[in-house]
C-alpha cells in the first residue's frame, strides 16, 4: 500500500541533489556574482577589477607572520620598546603588501588573443596582448597557462606568448590564463583567472608514414598518365588505403604479395586528391591521409584539387590554398 501511494503522489525529482545544486547556483549568481559569473568564458577585452582579484598569503608570508608574532611576544615579555617599534614597523610593511599586490593587477585588461593554426598533437602558441588603464609601475605580473608561464612587461607593450597542447582537429576552446603577482615583497599572492570566449582552429594530424601521391594528374586533353608496363622500378608493396585500380596483379602473382604500380612520370596536369581514394581506411585515418597528401602536394609546387564529400577546392597552388584545404579537412 505504501509503495502504491508513493507511486500515485506525483513525479518526485529523481535527482534531488541536482535540484539543490541548481538552487544554490542560482542564489550564488544573484548574491555572489564574483564567484560564479567570472568562471564563464567572456568576450574581449577582459578587465581586472577588485571584485575578481583573489589574494592569499604565500608560504614566505606565513613564516613572516609567525616570526612577527614571536617578536611581539618577546618584546612584550621583556618590555623592550625598541623591539616593539621594530615589530610594528615590520608588521606595517606586511599589512601593506596585499594592497600593493592587488594594485599590480587592478586595471589591467586582456585586449587581444591570437593563435595560429597547428596540427593536432602539436603545441600551439597563444599570443596575448595586455594593456593598463594607468601608467603606474606594475612589476612582477606573471601569466600561467597549461604548458608554462610567462612574464608580462606592460611598459614594453604587454605582449607575451603561452603554449597549450592540442589533441583533436577542429575548433578548440582557448585555455584559461591565470594572471598573478606577489610584488613587492612576496608576502601575499594576488591572482585572477581569465577565460576568453574564443576558439583556436586545429588542423588534422597528418599521416605518420609517407604515402605517395595518387596518380590522378590530368593533362590538357583530360587524359590521365600512368606508368606503362610492369617495370619493377615502378612497383612497390601494397599499403592500406591504396586504390585497387593501382594493384599490379601479374607481378603480385609472381612474388606472392600485393604490389602497387607507381607512376613512372609525374602528370603534367593538376593532381586530384579525392576522398573516394581512401575508402578502405577509417574516417579519421582518411582525414589524416588527405592531410598528408595536401602537405606533400604543396611542397611539390604543383596545382592540385581537393575533392571532399560535400566540397571541392581548386585546382590551385600556394600556401594560402594549402591552408584552405587544411581548414576544410579540420572542419570535415
Amino acid at each position: 500500500m505504501r509503495s502504491e501511494r508513493s507511486s500515485h503522489s506525483g513525479n518526485p525529482d529523481p535527482h534531488p541533489r541536482a535540484g539543490l545544486r541548481a538552487r544554490i547556483g542560482a542564489f550564488a549568481e544573484r548574491r555572489l556574482p564574483a564567484l560564479t559569473r567570472y568562471r564563464k568564458p567572456e568576450p574581449l577585452p577582459i578587465r581586472l577589477h577588485r571584485r575578481r582579484i583573489y589574494i592569499l598569503p604565500t608560504r614566505f608570508g606565513l613564516y613572516a607572520g609567525v616570526l612577527l608574532a614571536v617578536m611581539l611576544l618577546g618584546a612584550l615579555n621583556f618590555n623592550n620598546n625598541a623591539a616593539l617599534l621594530l615589530t610594528f614597523s615590520l608588521a606595517g610593511i606586511l599589512f601593506l603588501s596585499p594592497l600593493r599586490a592587488v594594485q599590480s593587477l587592478q586595471g589591467v585588461s586582456l585586449e587581444r588573443v591570437e593563435c595560429r593554426p597547428v596540427h593536432a598533437g602539436d603545441s600551439a602558441e597563444l599570443a596575448c596582448s595586455f594593456a593598463a588603464e594607468s601608467q603606474r609601475e606594475r612589476a612582477g605580473i606573471e601569466l600561467a597557462g597549461p604548458l608554462g608561464t610567462a612574464n608580462v612587461d606592460l611598459s614594453a607593450g604587454g605582449e607575451c606568448a603561452l603554449g597549450f597542447s592540442t589533441e583533436h582537429r577542429g575548433w578548440q576552446p582557448l585555455p584559461c590564463i591565470t594572471a598573478a603577482s606577489d610584488a613587492p615583497f612576496g608576502f601575499f599572492r594576488a591572482w585572477s583567472v581569465l577565460r576568453p570566449r574564443q576558439s583556436a582552429l586545429i588542423w588534422p594530424r597528418p599521416e605518420a608514414d609517407s604515402c605517395p601521391l595518387p596518380d590522378t594528374g590530368m593533362e590538357t586533353d583530360g587524359r590521365t598518365r600512368h606508368a606503362e608496363g610492369d617495370d619493377w622500378d615502378s612497383l612497390r608493396d601494397y599499403r592500406p588505403g591504396d586504390p585497387p585500380r593501382r594493384v599490379a596483379w601479374k607481378p603480385s602473382a609472381r612474388v606472392d604479395r600485393l604490389l602497387v604500380r607507381e607512376p613512372a612520370l609525374p602528370a603534367d596536369g593538376p593532381l586530384r586528391l579525392r576522398w573516394s581514394d581512401t575508402a578502405t581506411l577509417p574516417f579519421e585515418a582518411r582525414v589524416s591521409r588527405l592531410t598528408r597528401w595536401v602537405l606533400d602536394a604543396a611542397k611539390t609546387g604543383r596545382r592540385f584539387a581537393l575533392e571532399l564529400p560535400q566540397q571541392s577546392l581548386g585546382p590551385d597552388h600556394g600556401a594560402a590554398f594549402r591552408d584552405r584545404c587544411l581548414t576544410a579537412l579540420a572542419l570535415l
